[in-house]
């Protein structure tokens, strides 16, 4: 390693998050955060971590992609046999969190997950690529395979089959939405002040709150 780790670090200066700018509902302001990333040089602004729980409460992370944000909730998509699947499955809470390093920003997000209906997750695979719904169709997500050779064969068999046919939607394929009960804005500020700002739901009111660094 040419460099120590403790030794990294960026002093974070481009820009401030002011309580009286940011708007009422979380949900409106986390739109105007994604349209600024989705106009600058963030290359994947809808990527975002999603935190899980297993059975055993051992969390879980891994990145999905936002896929959509109706009435409020953030709509991503997944194989519900894969390791996500069966925890949301058991504990349909979740966690999701966007970085915009070029931004200097972070968002939070907790709240409940539920299952879209079969028409939505149709819906939107039918806007997937061909070779991508064909992927979605080979693999058991999650699920222990000998080696690459025995996926790609799998793979290109149903490629082959499905060659100018409607590929169908897998039963164990679809999408989650999750309903928000809390955000936190973080914007990097110099000297590690950054700004926090923290909504909770309470009843059908959001509180707004500013955090400690």
């Amino acid at each position: 390693m040419t460099k120590n780790i403790s030794d990294l670090r960026n002093e974070y200066a481009k820009a401030e998050l002011d309580e009286s700018q940011v708007e009422k509902n979380p949900v409106d302001f986390f739109s105007r955060w994604f349209e600024e990333a989705l106009h600058s040089e963030v290359k994947e602004p809808n990527a975002m971590t999603l935190a899980t729980v297993d059975e055993k409460n051992l969390p879980n992370a891994r990145i999905v992609l936002l896929k959509g944000i109706s009435n409020g909730k953030f709509r991503f998509f997944t194989n519900y046999s894969s390791r996500k699947g069966e925890e949301l499955e058991k504990h349909p809470i979740a966690c999701i969190v966007f970085f915009w390093a070029e931004l200097e920003r972070q968002v939070r997000i907790r709240g409940n997950i539920a299952k879209v209906s079969r028409e939505v997750s149709e819906k939107y695979f039918r806007t997937r690529p061909f070779a991508s719904q064909i992927g979605a169709l080979a693999s058991d997500q999650s699920k222990s395979v000998s080696d690459r050779t025995e996926l790609e064969k799998k793979y290109n068999e149903l490629l082959i089959h499905y060659e100018g046919k409607e590929v169908p939607l897998p039963p164990t394929w679809g999408g989650y939405e999750l309903t928000p009960t809390e955000f936190e804005f973080w914007q990097g500020r110099r000297n590690r002040l950054h700004d926090r700002v923290q909504f909770l739901l309470r009843g059908d009111i959001w509180e707004r709150l500013r955090l400690q660094p």
